[in-house]
């Protein structure tokens, strides 16, 4: 990620998010995305201090979650985000989780939409937080687009 740093997060497969089959549970898989959603908020500028002061904050709207292969106990994991739209109150982020081999384990799709806490309604990003969304959009404007982004989840027929 060419505005902030990269990977955006790291992080070790801990062994509570362990299942019984042996490796990490689908609702780690999120939990690691959530983080990485966390990060990017403080990487904009939207860390605790600046939620507090201002009652705004990002809330997730939809994920779409893929879970491509496993991730065992001890194992190090890294997020990197793309931006693929905005507008003044949403984004349009895709994540995707590498081990340190660079192999892909998962990718989660989500639409991120700015929230003011106090009325508990959406609202546009403060202006410090566009001028922000704006650079990263511009750095991200010519990546291609991920192959799993804007995927439809259904049985396929023939």
């Amino acid at each position: 990620m060419s505005q902030f740093k990269n990977p955006l997060l790291k992080e070790t497969v801990r062994s509570e998010w362990i299942d019984y089959n042996g490796h990490m549970t689908d609702a780690a898989y999120a939990t690691v995305f959530s983080f990485a959603v966390d990060q990017l908020m403080v990487e904009l500028g939207i860390d605790a201090d600046f939620r507090d002061q201002h009652q705004f904050s990002i809330y997730t709207l939809e994920t779409h979650l893929c879970y491509l292969d496993e991730a065992h106990e001890g194992q190090d994991l890294r997020v990197t985000v793309q931006l693929l739209d905005y507008d003044m109150k949403r984004l349009h982020v895709f994540f995707v989780m590498e081990n340190n081999n660079g192999d892909i384990l998962a990718t989660s799709e989500q639409m991120l939409m700015g929230m003011d806490m106090k009325e508990g309604r959406p609202a546009p990003f403060p202006s410090e937080i566009q001028s922000l969304v704006k650079a990263l959009g511009n750095a991200h404007k010519n990546l291609p687009k991920p192959e799993k982004a804007g995927r439809k989840i259904g049985i396929r027929r023939k």
